[in-house]
């Protein structure tokens, strides 16, 4: 493993080390048909778009060998140098793309603004993060430097670093509309000059049927076709390879001196203003390159170094290397140079496998623009959306619906409005760039505060790759009318529903935070709280981290009656890829003891998905009970009557299996069963016994657990009374009470404040998922109760 995950090379790794190479090479294999679809399949149109425009009049041996020269080197600075030798290494516990650089730089510094954030969260044994040399002194001379103080200082930086790293995000979003666009139509286009002659619309029509057939496949997951796609893209990466190597020998071997940089000044100095223009072209050849690093959690930074080095690398050189050859001697084939300068003999074969390779780079870049959504969801900037997990195996792949057909209704769009891959190509550089550009912004950010080393060593970095892409970046920005406006339209719409979300939810928060209810209140009420309190456990759920929210108020005035056992539940996000099931629940009291009240924050990483598989409420109460248990003998001089314990600590329980625990006795069993338990609540009751008719006499097989207290003699009479009242409120039944609430600016905000909350936000909340449909919550046991928030 890498130093930087935060896990040691094994000291011995001569019995490992076969076993360790055995597994790389094996995720190397399958990286070529996740990471690498999109990147290998550029060879169908990076020379068609460079030799556009007033370039194509400078169809010279020269400059087509200068042309080459700029893709070598490209590829050999920006995925080799960079990504290859430097990005992959800045993972963040095996998690790469922006998201990682960012929360790595939250961990380190004050740079997050999610709202619910709590020092026990940096007890995380996923929060930690740096080599094992890290010194006291460094991390002092990190903690003490005036830059992060000045950053840390200013909230409006901080702001303005996430909307640098959202607008990369969008940037990605952008790359999943054009990808399948740009890749389908170039591999189609070699139909344009075949016996069939295919017109432009007709291949416009192929393209559509296609990409309707790719985006309807998106819900079986990618997992049961894994290796099917890699062995496409190795007989592509073969078929290129070949074909590439061919022409060098057969056309013009003299292309091997265009590997001196020499050849890119003579380029230059020769095309003019023309040669930087097509640079918008060139930067093409590196589309596909983030995906090396975003697609770092679902494999090793070790497999696919491998995988780059050893055979993507060699294959596209060779191939770049071959078409430059052909185009020296046949230079009026630059409008189709990729299926002009394959031998007639392999055609066909070679047309059928590009077309299936485009589609496999497509879904490389679907599948990334799920894995953004989700995190910009986990971050608070993104609408709540339906996540679907589609491999038990390889977590990173899920599937969002309503994503998947707003990312193919624009596809189809740019595919039918343009026609052409040139202006497309514009589009799709431009974006790609971009998302380089915030990624080596963030990478020198990491270098100061991550990997602490000195500002002069993050400012070479900066300055080496801001001045090769600025360059690219300046000839893309030349073609914003020319196709270039595309990502720029689909970011700023996508950004201002990520603002307008992200501020809503601030705002809704914030009134929250403002308005907890106080503890003197509810110790004035007693244990009974004023009302009667029937058997059952009530889950209720907030977005507060800390205190009980302003609606639980609302709850105990309104309702002649609650549970017994009450426990407020907060799910979250920290700025970790991943949260261990053994640290996920973070379980105290809000009241003493006679109260039965308690807290739970549920701790969720941004890469987390929240499965819905029905151990929420088992696993929620065993933790609770070993909290109660562990409480008991850390603390048995305390009675029931001290209020010593309700002092908003909490404790981290580990959620291990139900049959390993020592806190309760579990018993399970498989049972024919309409239910578990009638509930004792009446409006419950009400909803199980129409449950119970939608059923008719249909007997579902359900998981049965039962909970008994242990016979351990070390507690006391107040905890196990307590654990005894626990385990009947279970069996009494759990009811989950949800806020619905409604978002409104006051009546003294400004206009502008008022469309963002009234119009915006308050459109985004009513077209998006329920917050109980996000959380899995069962319906039948779903209490909501109003209340508008005025913000």
């Amino acid at each position: 493993m890498e130093p930087e995950s935060g896990t040691s090379t094994s000291p011995n790794p001569s019995p490992l080390s076969w076993v360790n190479l055995s597994r790389n090479l094996l995720l190397a294999y399958q990286s070529f048909g996740v990471v690498y679809g999109d990147l290998s399949t550029s060879p169908l149109y990076v020379y068609t778009s460079t030799f556009k425009g007033k370039l194509r009049n400078h169809h010279d041996e020269e400059t087509i060998f200068g042309a080459f020269s700029l893709i070598f080197w490209t590829l050999t600075l920006m995925p080799l140098l960079k990504y290859v030798f430097i990005l992959l290494s800045a993972d963040d516990n095996g998690e790469g793309g922006t998201f990682a650089l960012y929360s790595l730089l939250c961990r380190h510094a004050k740079f997050n603004l999610l709202p619910s954030q709590q020092a026990a969260d940096e007890e995380l044994s996923s929060y930690k993060y740096g080599p094992s040399s890290q010194t006291v002194a460094s991390s002092q001379a990190v903690a003490s430097s005036p830059l992060k103080r000045f950053l840390e200082k200013h909230k409006r930086l901080r702001t303005a670093l996430l909307v640098v790293v959202l607008f990369g995000a969008c940037m990605v979003i952008g790359d999943g509309v054009l990808t399948p666009a740009i890749s389908v139509l170039a591999s189609l286009s070699g139909l344009r000059d075949t016996e069939a002659k295919l017109t432009n619309g007709e291949l416009v029509l192929l393209a559509c049927v296609i990409l309707v057939g790719l985006f309807a496949l998106q819900h079986y997951g990618t997992q049961k076709v894994a290796f099917v796609f890699a062995p496409i893209v190795i007989i592509w990466l073969a078929s290129i390879f070949s074909v590439g190597l061919y022409n060098i020998i057969y056309w013009n071997p003299k292309i091997v001196f265009a590997l001196s940089p020499h050849y890119i000044i003579k380029f230059f100095i020769k095309s003019g203003k023309e040669g930087w223009i097509s640079l918008g072209g060139i930067l093409l050849c590196i589309t596909g390159t983030e995906a090396m690093f975003a697609d770092l959690g679902h494999f090793t930074a070790l497999s696919i170094r491998l995988a780059f080095t050893i055979v993507i690398y060699p294959c596209l050189v060779v191939q770049y290397m071959g078409q430059a050859a052909f185009l020296s001697k046949n230079p009026n084939s630059v409008h189709n140079s990729f299926y002009d300068s394959i031998p007639e003999a392999v055609f066909w074969p070679v047309f059928v496998i590009a077309t299936l390779a485009a589609i496999v780079g497509s879904q490389a870049a679907i599948t990334a623009t799920f894995s953004i959504i989700k995190q910009c969801h986990a971050l608070g900037c993104f609408p709540r959306v339906k996540v679907v997990h589609t491999s038990k195996h390889m977590f990173g792949q899920i599937y969002i619906p309503e994503i998947n057909w707003i990312l193919m209704i624009l596809t189809l769009a740019v595919t039918i409005g343009f026609q052409d891959t040139t202006l497309i190509g514009n589009a799709y550089g431009l974006a790609c760039m971009t998302v380089m550009f915030v990624t080596t912004f963030l990478m020198a950010l990491v270098i100061i505060f991550v990997w602490q080393k000195s500002i002069l060593i993050a400012t070479v970095f900066l300055l080496l790759f801001w001045v090769i892409e600025g360059l690219y970046l300046s000839a893309a920005f030349l073609k914003v009318h020319e196709g270039g406006w595309v990502p720029l339209v689909l970011s700023f719409f996508f950004m201002v529903i990520m603002y307008v979300w992200h501020y809503g939810t601030r705002r809704k928060y914030n009134f929250d935070l403002r308005n907890k209810v106080s503890l003197k209140w509810l110790l004035g009420l007693g244990p009974s709280l004023g009302i009667v309190r029937v058997p059952g456990i009530g889950l209720i759920y907030s977005e507060l981290a800390t205190g009980v929210p302003a609606i639980f108020s609302h709850f105990v005035t309104n309702l002649p009656a609650f549970h017994k056992v009450m426990i407020f539940v907060c799910v979250k996000s920290v700025p970790v890829p991943h949260v261990p099931p053994e640290e996920r629940f973070l379980i105290g009291r809000v009241c003493p003891r006679s109260y039965r009240m308690y807290r739970c924050i549920v701790r969720y990483g941004y890469k987390d998905i929240q499965r819905d598989d029905g151990e929420f409420e088992n696993h929620l109460i065993q933790s609770l009970a070993e909290f109660i248990q562990m409480e008991a003998v850390e603390q048995p001089q305390l009675s029931s009557s001290e209020t010593s314990s309700h002092d908003g600590r909490m404790a981290v329980i580990s959620t291990r299996s139900l049959e390993s625990t020592s806190s309760l006795i579990v018993s399970e069993h498989e049972d024919f069963d309409l239910d578990d338990s009638i509930p004792s609540s009446r409006s419950i009751t009400l909803r199980h016994l129409q449950s119970t008719y939608d059923d008719g006499n249909t007997q579902v097989k359900r998981r049965r657990v039962r909970f008994q207290l242990p016979n351990n003699p070390g507690l006391n009479h107040a905890a196990r009374e307590e654990l005894l009242d626990l385990i009947q409120a279970k069996e009494s039944g759990v009811a989950y009470i949800m806020g619905h609430s409604y978002v409104k600016a006051r009546k003294s905000s400004s206009f502008l404040k008022k469309f963002v909350i009234d119009m915006g936000y308050s459109f985004l909340r009513k077209n998006c998922r329920s917050p109980a449909v996000s959380l899995n919550i069962p319906h039948i046991s779903l209490i909501e109760v109003g209340m508008i928030y005025y913000v």
